[in-house]
């Protein structure tokens, strides 16, 4: 059965585009039910391109593709839960001998495999990733980072052009950034409608980073059932060979182009552009070189997000300290409302503007451009709807406000910042109009055409610019400026709401604190920056596939985690015992024997954060090789000091397989031998003797001193055995409520359960849905983020208590939290956490909680 989907005329974002039916020819595909095991459906090239009978449907995927292929999809599908990040399998042999790079993921109750035929790939795709990231790594700003990264993948990957567009708030692009070959005209400043882009291709390109299209012109081949007994088609949200809209395909072609890759950047989990690249013939990627583009497009984000971060971190800066001297007024003064109103003039000059405005009290004070007093009143009421304890901005607001028309040439653009948590009191910033011509790429106008797929949206034919005057509106108003005006709505939001004389010498010790922890997490998070782009360009093995490399780089990032969690906790550092305990955490279900002890010694920040790395690559190695993969091995780290404050620190494995050098020094093993040397000035011996691996560190008296408790550390929790037998428990039957503002979070708790057995489970992101729930769920038990935005989760914790609902919260900030204290019995949760410890926490409270 088929079934022909109809564009609305009006709207084109109603076009299904995630459920197509087909996909695109250069690779084929196979969804089985949710185990794996039988095939529900195929595209229709599945049998010639596989090299198996054309009768598909309803066999077992073992007589398709053969035991041994079989047996590494379903190892790859357990490997993954995110289905944006399918699991890959690079050149897998199937029976008949036919290779592929074989794609997997689950999502909606299906698991979908995509074959792309081996290709011969010269260009070794993890060293390009390598190299991009590299090249981009030390760029300080968002123009150089965004110039550099077109011509760095035009130049790489070969596309005719390479362009970076960035949205606007409207929804319309422009291209910021362009690199092409030689004789094609250039695009470069171009402003694209947000209609080239409809709004359910914009969620895609959030959910999928990347997507290729190898030829416009190719023929869709159908998914054989489009729609299954239930009536439902299958979602190819997730699938790269996903087939493309029509009328996309048209719109490339209007341009001229035959194959095009688009990379999604995202920052603050919002579209912040794309990375479009175009090519005027067919052009296919390996699966490889895709994956390697769509890594590299993750860095960009990540490190595109971390300058915007600093940008505003600076901005912010130089606000607080031109709102200095206004405090400083400010906590002398009698007259709180006088010294705000003389001060307008400071606070035009905060932000580039033509005017300013204060409504405080019931008073207007203005100077520059800015409405009448007889418009005052409208702004004003408008404010009080759509500014609520936060700025608001727009560059026209005669959209808003019908009478603004009669002032747009002097006030267009308007940023509101209330000033108390009531809405009363507003500062104001005005813009003048500025009439602009913007070169549109065509008539971004759409029309209508009826063609073989019925009457629908025509995509515009041609690209030569189109261009517009732009009246009734100011310059948009940057995140940088917001960032200021929110600097500034704090200050004074905190004089006119706590304007007495316990809170003056408060608030200066406050803003000399905030000024110190603002430049130490600015220094950190440099630093930290720094130490993950070092071990991301860390050459490796050739041999290496992308998820072995991937799967070294999240143990390493997790180790930094963890040591930067216990050096904010620690105040600047931490103490040895607690950093060997948490790192073998992991390992405390493994029948091995652990013999740890030492001295109470505390190491400095720096100190810690390479230890951290060091125990965590000799916990990697002994688990994979050593003591810790047999039940019969035994673990010995014994730590002193020596007669010159020196730590010395002596690991031994026994009873595991026989030890033998590495054949080649990787990361870990130069991590292991020079880190310590190189960073600290210290020693790092290692011996591979045939009954076991021992080490010799030594890290100089200067990075550590001697804790208060002189005694040998108490190491039994590390290994504790009811921990261990928890996080095995049984949780099938428990009812959880899980408090979390943070939708990611929580989607991470909720699977984190349902991989455990427990499918009756329920969501809340606020305390009042969170009490409500309560009321009709009844939990066993609950897991409560402290911090929910704007308040805590501290009434449904005394909701919980009175029931004798056992919980547990989570947090980023440590058992310091004031919540936290005051509900000692409840187990505490540090971010970030893993599966096993939500296990086992929810098991020990249900175990407690029958006895």
């Amino acid at each position: 059965m088929s079934r022909q989907f109809s564009v609305d005329l009006t709207n084109c974002d109603r076009e299904p585009i995630h459920i197509p039916g087909s996909i695109q020819p250069h690779g084929c595909l196979i969804a089985c039910d949710a185990i794996a095991d039988t095939v529900l459906r195929h595209s229709r090239n599945a049998g010639e391109m596989l090299g198996v009978d054309e009768t598909i449907n309803g066999k077992s995927l073992g007589d398709i593709l053969g035991a041994e292929a079989t047996h590494a999809v379903r190892n790859a599908l357990n490997r993954t839960n995110d289905p944006s990040r399918p699991a890959v399998l690079f050149d897998t042999m199937l029976q008949n001998g036919r290779r592929f790079d074989i794609a997997v993921h689950r999502h909606d109750g299906a698991c979908i495999l995509e074959f792309e035929p081996k290709l011969s790939d010269p260009t070794k795709p993890l060293e390009l990733a390598r190299e991009l990231i590299g090249r981009i790594s030390s760029i300080e700003s968002i123009d150089g980072i965004v110039k550099h990264v077109a011509r760095l993948l035009q130049a790489l990957l070969g596309y005719d052009r390479v362009m970076i567009y960035s949205f606007m708030h409207d929804g319309s692009g422009q291209v910021i950034s362009e690199a092409k070959r030689e004789g094609l005209e250039s695009f470069l400043g171009q402003y694209f409608p947000a209609s080239d882009i409809p709004q359910q291709a914009r969620k895609l390109y959030l959910q999928n980073t990347i997507r290729v299209i190898a030829d416009v012109n190719f023929e869709p081949v159908p998914v054989n059932p489009v729609f299954d007994a239930a009536d439902k088609p299958l979602d190819l949200s997730f699938a790269h060979l996903r087939s493309v809209s029509p009328i996309h395909c048209e719109y490339l072609r209007n341009m001229g182009v035959a194959a095009s890759m688009s990379i999604s950047i995202i920052v603050d989990d919002e579209l912040w552009g794309l990375i479009a690249c175009h090519h005027y013939s067919p052009r296919i990627l390996t699966m490889a070189q895709r994956i390697a583009a769509e890594m590299f497009g993750d860095f960009f984000s990540l490190r595109l997000s971390a300058l915007k971060q600093t940008n505003m971190l600076e901005a912010a800066t130089v606000a607080r300290k031109s709102l200095d001297r206004f405090l400083r007024l400010a906590v002398r003064a009698q007259d709180i409302d006088g010294v705000i109103r003389d001060s307008i003039d400071d606070f035009a000059r905060l932000i580039p503007c033509d005017g300013a405005g204060i409504w405080l009290n019931g008073n207007w004070t203005s100077q520059g451009y800015a409405p009448s007093e007889k418009h005052v009143p409208t702004i004003v009421e408008f404010a009080k709807k759509v500014s609520e304890a936060a700025v608001w901005d727009t560059n026209q607001i005669s959209n808003d406000i019908a009478e603004a028309l009669d002032y747009a040439a002097d006030v267009s653009g308007v940023l509101i910042v209330p000033l108390s948590q009531r809405p009363r009191d507003y500062l104001f910033f005005f813009r003048r109009e500025m009439v602009r011509t913007l070169n549109w790429a065509g008539n971004p106008q759409k029309t209508y055409a009826t063609g073989p797929l019925g009457d629908r949206l025509t995509p515009r034919t041609s690209f030569d610019i189109w261009k517009q005057t732009v009246h009734r509106q100011s310059l948009p108003w940057t995140d940088e400026e917001l960032e200021i005006a929110e600097a500034t709505r704090t200050a004074l939001a905190e004089v006119v709401l706590h304007h007495n004389e316990l809170l003056v010498d408060e608030r200066a010790k406050s803003d000399v604190r905030q000024r110190m922890l603002n430049q130490e997490l600015n220094h950190r998070v440099k630093n930290i920056l720094a130490v993950i782009n070092s071990v991301i360009a860390q050459p490796s093995d050739d041999a290496q596939n992308v998820n072995y490399y991937i799967s070294a780089l999240r143990g390493r990032v997790q180790a930094l985690a963890t040591a930067h969690d216990q050096i904010i906790r620690g105040d600047g550092g931490g103490a040895l015992t607690q950093l060997v305990r948490t790192e073998l955490t992991p390992f405390r279900s493994l029948d091995t024997t652990f013999d740890v002890s030492g001295p109470d010694i505390l190491l400095d920040a720096r100190s810690f954060s390479v230890m951290a790395l060091v125990l965590h690559e000799l916990l990697t190695n002994a688990v994979k090789y050593g003591s810790l993969s047999t039940s019969a091995g035994t673990l010995r780290i014994h730590w002193k000091m020596d007669t010159s404050g020196n730590c010395i620190i002596d690991w031994k494995e026994s009873g595991g397989p026989e030890a033998r050098p590495p054949k080649r020094r990787g990361f870990g093993t130069v991590l292991v031998e020079r880190s310590i040397p190189y960073d600290l000035g210290g020693e790092s011996n290692v011996d591979y003797s045939p009954d076991g691996v021992s080490a010799r560190l030594l890290i100089p008296a200067r990075f550590v001193t001697l804790g208060k408790d002189t005694g040998a550390a108490d190491f039994s929790e590390a290994v504790n055995p009811e921990d261990a037998e928890a996080s095995d428990g049984d949780i099938s039957a428990v009812r959880v409520l899980i408090v979390e503002d943070q939708m990611l979070i929580a989607m991470d708790i909720e699977q984190i359960l349902r991989d455990a057995g427990a499918s009756d489970f329920v969501t809340s992101a606020t305390v009042s849905d969170a009490m409500e729930k309560i009321a009709r769920f009844t939990p066993t038990v609950a897991v409560l983020d402290v911090n929910l935005g704007t308040e805590t989760s501290e009434p449904v914790a005394r909701e919980l208590a009175r029931l004798g609902i056992p919980f547990a919260f989570t947090t980023g900030y440590g058992e310091t939290v004031a919540v936290v204290r005051q509900f000692p019995e409840a187990p505490v949760l540090q971010k970030p956490y893993d599966a096993s410890s939500i296990v086992r926490t929810i098991n020990r409270m249900t175990s407690q909680q029958n006895l």
